[in-house]
């Protein structure tokens, strides 16, 4: 028999008790992905066709609006799994369950800073809750729908520098709070070697905390009409969702006046991906990528149901886990 608890996870990965060698197997966990949200909440058939329709096919129309749907709905609940049992238990009443989950997902939040205290010492504790708030005051502060290079003068007040912010940063993101995404401006394999340190984008491990930090009523996610909050709460699912499917880094490619969000290394070759939280899916910023860099293919995730222009794979956002 198999056995696996845990109170806290920053109990867990930050303890420095004896670790028993070659007993252990590591297994990397995450939120639940919007998949496995289907599957818990008793959408197994719309999971299973997520999972395995024929990506260079149309959705069926009618499938295709259910799990757009649904979609909003994980942007609201997010992938923790008490949230998203309350969401399984009450989805006949979304009011009741939307207010149940938001309940849940402050609670999370408080305790989440609880155990930084319990965890880092009052004082690195301090600088490491700074660190974490900043991080949607950032992304709220997005103007032209994507998140931008995080600002670490904004940070921590009165710390400047990356040296001095390094360590409530890997702090963090040792614990699994943040997704960590450098920006680079130029494209080779490896990415990671084209990498500097001090920039990048910062992203919430959950989707649904991120709403519940950010202020944002749940009522603006489920009408789907939440302005520039759109972009960066778009971005922040897939984030969520290919790093759930195996892409532990995430890396973004910035030009001059250009941005593609995320770049993937598959089979010695880059494909850029880039994401529009509606259905307008014209982008200069791939074109120029494309024009540039020449990949094999390349991916936009939109609001929109799946087809194909040249290179470009057009596919809907909550589809975004099939790129893993």
């Amino acid at each position: 028999m198999a056995l696996c608890a845990a109170g806290s996870l920053l109990g867990v990965a930050l303890q420095t008790d004896s670790f028993p060698v070659g007993k252990i197997q590591f297994l990397d966990m995450y939120p639940l992905s919007f998949n496995e949200f289907l599957d818990g909440v008793g959408k197994e058939r719309l999971a299973e066709l997520n999972r395995k329709h024929d990506l260079t096919q149309p959705f069926p129309e009618t499938a295709h609006e259910q799990l757009w749907g649904l979609w909003k709905h994980y942007l609201v609940v997010g992938g923790l799994p008490d949230a998203v049992n309350h969401y399984r238990e009450l989805q006949g009443n979304l009011y009741d369950a939307v207010q149940a989950i938001r309940g849940v997902q402050r609670d999370l939040l408080e305790a989440y800073l609880a155990d930084m205290a319990k965890h880092s010492g009052k004082s690195n504790a301090l600088h490491i809750e700074k660190l974490w708030r900043n991080v949607p005051t950032q992304l709220a502060q997005t103007q032209n729908g994507s998140a931008g290079k995080f600002k670490l003068r904004e940070g921590i007040p009165g710390i400047r520098g990356y040296e001095r912010l390094s360590a409530p940063l890997d702090w963090l993101e040792c614990a699994n709070l943040l997704i960590r995404t450098p920006i680079i401006d130029a494209v080779g394999v490896p990415l990671s070697g084209y990498v500097k340190e001090n920039r990048f984008k910062l992203y919430f491990f959950d989707v649904g905390l991120l709403g519940t930090a950010s202020g944002i009523a749940p009522a603006t996610f489920l009408n789907y009409d939440f302005g520039s909050y759109q972009g960066y709460v778009a971005e922040n699912f897939v984030a969520q969702e290919l790093r759930a499917a195996g892409d532990k880094t995430l890396f973004c490619w910035q030009g001059r006046t250009s941005e593609v969000e995320f770049l993937l290394e598959r089979d010695g070759e880059v494909v850029p991906v880039e994401v529009k939280s509606g259905r307008v899916t014209q982008s200069k910023s791939l074109k120029v990528y494309i024009e540039r860099y020449r990949p094999p293919k390349a991916y936009m995730l939109s609001a929109n149901n799946i087809s194909q222009r040249n290179i470009v794979h057009y596919l809907p956002l909550y589809a975004a886990g099939r790129l893993g």
